[in-house]
């Protein structure tokens, strides 16, 4: 088995999930990490045993025996890391979303491809063990027809600062979380073309917070007919929610994946961990057990890996990110607007959201 050495650049909450998952690869290494900050490199390397910690990631980047490098850093920061890891030849992993704008994709598309090395898009939900069985049940045509996708993605708020800054994250709770729900619609019914797009958006719980939406529902059309439907928030207490409706001619599956597969649990003085983002544990929780396989991030690390090895074909590419972003500067633009909006679109907006920050505005 080919070893395969990775560089992980970045060393919050996402690098933690990734640094977890990738060593249950067998025969992939951590190698090197990369943050900016000197004293939280330390402790993450220190933490998972990797033999190398720097400030700058093109530290990680010159070091000729990694292979892949995974990119956990604030949006506005994928498309430099993602285009200087190309042209150092190594195979990229980048988180969602891709980056901040449609140029930035493309740059980040044609840099992988100039160099003959992968970009693999990391969404995970595509990975997640209930999602993958509910998508088997539309291949078999157990739900006959599919015409509607529904997948609701919901908790409190991020877990760093730089995601309440527009201009490091591009939006609020529609690019964060809305991410994962049109890549899940996508996929669910095999990728087609989407043709238009009307979304809302509003502020609701976190104005102190943030200029950025933290509540959405969009309302995707895709080629054939069938219907995305995605309610992204920051704005819902008790923990991470996570559940889709898939609605077929002949049949329909529910899935509820982590309060469907939790310890319902009663604490008085409350406990360690029940959720991710859980404020408290105490009175009725959701108890999680093996949290990370259930989002499918072991599963997801595992087949990136083996795309680097050349064992596999991506499920998901700089080109799938590109779609989604596509369709979240639609989405933005029509809760700007109050219109549906079709689609392809194009934009010259820095970020998603900025037409909806600048809406009634004569710039």
């Amino acid at each position: 088995m080919q070893e395969v050495n990775v560089g992980i650049i970045g060393s919050g909450f996402v690098a933690e999930i990734h640094a977890r998952s990738l060593q249950q690869v067998p025969g992939t290494n951590l190698a090197a990490v990369a943050s900016r900050n000197e004293t939280h490199a330390a402790a993450f390397a220190s933490r998972f045993q990797i033999p190398q910690c720097f400030t700058d990631y093109r530290r990680v980047l010159e070091l000729a025996d990694v292979d892949v490098v995974s990119l956990c850093l604030p949006n506005n920061l994928h498309c430099e890391a993602a285009v200087a890891a190309a042209e150092a030849g190594k195979h990229v992993i980048c988180e969602k979303p891709l980056c901040m704008n449609l140029p930035e994709a493309d740059r980040m598309i044609e840099a992988c491809k100039r160099s003959g090395v992968h970009l693999l898009y990391a969404e995970e939900l595509i990975f997640a063990p209930k999602y993958v069985r509910a998508r088997q049940l539309v291949q078999e045509g157990a739900l006959g027809k599919v015409y509607l996708v529904k997948q609701a993605e919901r908790h409190f708020g991020p877990h760093s600062e730089w995601f309440w800054d527009v201009e490091k994250s591009g939006g609020g709770a529609l690019q964060d979380m809305g991410c994962h729900g049109v890549e899940f619609a996508r996929w669910m019914l095999g990728r087609p073309a989407a043709v238009a797009v009307t979304a809302h958006c509003g502020t609701y719980v976190h104005a102190g917070k943030t200029k950025a939406d933290d509540t959405a529902v969009a309302m995707i059309e895709f080629e054939g007919g069938a219907l995305g439907v995605i309610e992204p928030s920051w704005a819902t207490p008790g923990g991470m929610d996570d559940r889709s409706e898939i609605y077929g001619d002949q049949g329909v599956t529910f899935a509820d994946l982590l309060r469907g597969s939790s310890l319902v649990t009663y604490s008085e003085p409350g406990y360690g961990y029940a959720v991710e983002k859980a404020a408290t544990t105490r009175g009725w929780t959701f108890t999680m057990f093996e949290e990370s396989w259930n989002y499918g991030f072991p599963q997801e690390m595992a087949h990136f890996i083996a795309c680097v090895r050349g064992d596999a074909k991506p499920l998901a590419t700089g080109e799938d990110g590109r779609a989604v972003l596509e369709i979240l500067f639609a989405a933005y633009e029509s809760a700007a607007t109050g219109r549906r909006v079709t689609l392809p679109f194009s934009s010259e907006a820095p970020y998603p959201i900025y037409p909806w920050l600048h809406r009634g505005s004569t710039e």
